[in-house]
């Protein structure tokens, strides 16, 4: 069974090497919708795959850390990454030129290690990500698969990688929440959320 939980978030990037000249040349942002697919072949104590409540948690933190912020990829100029750094509170470093297509992998991949490190309390099993979709705009969008995450001829993402400026980790209810994905620790679901 499949069940599917949408977010949003506002971002800014430039996109290098792309084909479209006004993309790879100037910072430019979009309304994104992010819609989180999680799938079981079991249901919790409830009758659920995954309490909706839970999704509200760490999967909400980790996408709402790119809302208001700058996408910046770390193979970028430096001077650019600087200029971004010094003028921007709000910025996220990623591994990948931040394209809809890698945003996704992004997701994918931190979604799938944080439900991999939770320690699941209400009976849930098997709970993984089924596929992640980016809306860039709302005639486009991309989905990504497990296939598609960890696939290294499209780039290699890894947590360690993606760093969150001090002011989005300032702003999380758990700022250690990345750091413990890193260092693969268990991340214990509340029971009352």
């Amino acid at each position: 069974m499949i069940i599917r939980k949408m977010f949003k978030f506002e971002n800014a990037h430039i996109v290098r090497d792309c084909t479209s000249r006004r993309c790879r040349t100037s910072i430019h942002g979009h309304s994104y919708r992010v819609e989180v697919l999680l799938e079981s072949e079991w249901l919790d104590n409830a009758g659920m795959v995954y309490d909706f409540g839970l999704m509200k948690r760490g999967i909400k933190t980790l996408i709402d850390g790119f809302d208001h912020a700058t996408t910046i990829w770390a193979g970028d100029d430096s001077e650019y990454i600087a200029a971004v750094k010094q003028f921007s509170k709000r910025w996220v470093s990623v591994p990948v030129n931040p394209s809809a297509e890698q945003f996704c992998r992004i997701f994918f991949v931190l979604i799938d290690e944080l439900l991999s490190l939770s320690v699941m309390n209400n009976g849930e099993r098997g709970v993984q990500v089924q596929s992640i979709i980016v809306h860039e705009t709302d005639t486009g969008y991309a989905q990504c698969f497990r296939k598609d995450a960890y696939n290294a001829n499209m780039g290699v993402i890894k947590p360690a990688d993606i760093v969150f400026s001090p002011e989005i980790i300032a702003s999380w209810d758990e700022p250690e929440l990345l750091e413990w994905i890193v260092q693969k620790r268990e991340i214990v679901n509340p029971t009352d959320v």
